[in-house]
């Protein structure tokens, strides 16, 4: 009785065995297949971006091959169909805009997250932050339309008579609105993540608030700050409904912020969505255009990316 009692936990310890191999197998393609499938869509990604510049600076090629790089980069006039093809115009205008929008986004994005972090109560946080971050899902053409139906008639009316319809001072205001919640929040995020230390530090030295506040968590903080500047000056570079609708249409280079201008990404638009002839010169200038633009936002990315690494402090 005793052989057969042995012989029958044996069979059970090994079938348990088994079903413990089997299971682990499974596991074991089952993190594999999960593993491919990350790796997958992580380089979908890099693929997708290299296609899309691959493509972009094979149609900008061959608008040089008609228009010189000396003039595309150096003359101020701006006019397709007389084949003047200088883009410093269309770069006043996007980097004007971009001037106007930082100037409004920068101080009450910055004193915004401020507020957040050092002085607002936690239950007022955590209802204004998320409140705040809603204005980053407005449509930008609601957007658009607000500076050419209200901002731009109150200026008229209010301060400059002379303003024209088309211009770049509304879109470049509100412009600066539509960024306030990527500066104020990235810079929160970088100013909370502070440690508690510093300040009770601080406090302890006989330091008010304030004097914290800006002497001892901006400064421990500012490649976070700096970053989420570079990111919203990159967005209103980027940014195209606004000034397709708001801006106007006109190159013009040096011109004043009360008159109307066109951006590099408003020209795209016009192109693309007008009767230019596909093949032509002009069609392939948006490519030019888009590679500039493409350009001008990697250069800050990079700038963002040097100054965080350059600048980070760990604690």
């Amino acid at each position: 009785m005793e052989g057969s009692r042995l012989a029958v936990e044996a069979r059970g310890a090994r079938s348990r065995e088994g079903d413990w191999r089997r299971n682990s197998r499974a596991r074991e393609v089952r993190e594999r297949v999960v593993k491919v499938l990350l790796t997958a869509c992580a380089y979908l990604s890099i693929f997708t971006t290299v296609g899309i510049v691959i493509v972009l600076f094979e149609e900008t090629v061959r608008f040089f091959l008609d228009v010189s790089v000396w003039e595309f980069l150096t003359s101020t006039r701006w006019v397709p169909s007389r084949g003047e093809f200088g883009v410093l115009p269309l770069v006043y205008g996007t980097l004007m805009a971009t001037f106007i929008a930082i100037a409004v986004a920068l101080p009450i994005g910055l004193l915004t997250a401020i507020y957040l972090s050092e002085y607002a109560p936690n239950s007022l946080r955590r209802w204004l932050k998320p409140a705040l971050e809603i204005l980053a899902g407005v449509p930008t053409v609601v957007y658009g339309y607000f500076a050419l139906t209200f901002i731009t008639p109150f200026f008229k009316d209010s301060l400059f008579p002379g303003m024209d319809t088309f211009n770049a001072l509304a879109p470049g205001l509100i412009m600066g609105v539509m960024i306030i919640p990527t500066v104020a929040s990235v810079s929160e995020d970088a100013i909370y993540a502070v440690p508690r230390s510093l300040r009770e530090g601080a406090y302890a030295l006989g330091a008010t608030r304030r004097e914290t506040a800006t002497k001892i968590v901006i400064p421990a903080a500012l490649s976070g700050i700096v970053a989420a500047v570079i990111l919203g000056v990159s967005r209103a570079i980027g940014e195209t409904m606004i000034v397709t609708i708001a801006m106007g249409a006109q190159a013009n280079w040096l011109g004043s912020p009360l008159e109307g201008m066109q951006a590099m990404t408003a020209y795209i638009v016009q192109v693309v969505g007008g009767e230019t002839p596909r093949g032509s010169v002009a069609f392939k200038s948006i490519f030019a255009v888009g590679s500039a633009l493409f350009l001008m936002t990697l250069a800050l990315n990079l700038i963002s990316y040097w100054f965080v690494r350059r600048f980070r402090e760990i604690y």
